[in-house]
């Protein structure tokens, strides 16, 4: 018998679906996310099996995969179940920008695509040397709050911290980012994001309805520069909190221009 890369396929993430369509190997795919928007045709074509932090094992079972993919610590009991119902499973926990690249081309590699992981990601890495050019005209860097979770309040993950200076910002949380954990990025007390007084606040609360309103109604908050000069602003959570090729496309492009427009307003 020879042997042959996967087959059969489950991701338990957007980002692994949204690649292997990307790279045109979209039918080893059995089943996805139930969270997955990308691409649209995926949600279609494909049987959900899954949350983020659940999943229908006797569905996964089910299909007879060769392979399930998740991510990070938070699908840990799950791809366990799996493992002891016989399963292989690969959990990919990419933090930053560099390692979306590579996890792309691990997954690439992981079903005889290198070329086309390659190519893929000599796109994407195009696309941010472009934003890392127009950010370096730029006169000034504003400092960003980037808030993932308002109740606790979250701040910005790595790569979405990497996003705001690739963009052309400065995550005034940045020393957070380096924390994999959201329990780890908890701002407890609302003061200090008034004492760094970010130029721009932008929300994605994780697939809520961001409320600027809310946000500069908090007890103090009428004096921080972004909510002075009403520089608050959303990202919707499925272009820039899934750590995959929107986040490095659709993504950059909105933190990019969030950051055009405020140095246009201010200048």
């Amino acid at each position: 018998m020879q042997p042959h890369y996967p087959q059969r396929i489950v991701c338990l993430t957007e980002e692994p679906t949204e690649t292997l369509y990307l790279l045109g190997e979209q039918h080893r795919i059995v089943g996805i996310s139930g969270f997955t928007v990308r691409p649209p045709e995926a949600r279609k074509e494909k049987p959900r099996v899954s949350a983020f932090t659940s999943a229908n094992t006797e569905k996964i079972l089910a299909l007879n995969p060769d392979l399930v993919i998740g991510f990070s610590d938070l699908q840990a009991d799950i791809a366990a179940d799996l493992v002891r119902n016989g399963q292989s499973v690969l959990l990919f926990n990419h933090r930053s920008v560099e390692e979306i690249l590579s996890m792309i081309l691990t997954l690439a590699g992981l079903v005889g695509a290198q070329e086309k992981g390659e190519q893929l990601v000599r796109q994407l890495q195009s696309n941010i040397d472009k934003v890392l050019a127009s950010a370096k005209t730029l006169t000034r860097r504003p400092s960003v709050y980037f808030e993932e979770w308002d109740d606790p309040m979250i701040s910005a993950i790595r790569w979405v911290s990497d996003l705001v200076g690739i963009a052309g910002g400065d995550d005034c949380f940045s020393e957070l980012a380096a924390q994999p954990l959201g329990k780890d990025r908890i701002i407890a007390d609302p003061q200090t994001v008034i004492e760094r007084n970010p130029d721009i606040i932008i929300g994605s609360w994780c697939g809520k309805k961001f409320r600027p309103e809310k946000v500069s109604a908090r007890t103090g908050w009428q004096t921080v520069n972004a909510v002075a000069n009403q520089q608050l602003y959303e990202i919707k959570s499925v272009n820039i909190l899934q750590p995959g090729p929107a986040a490095l496309t659709d993504g950059l492009k909105q933190m990019h221009e969030i950051i055009l427009n405020w140095h246009q307003t201010t200048a």
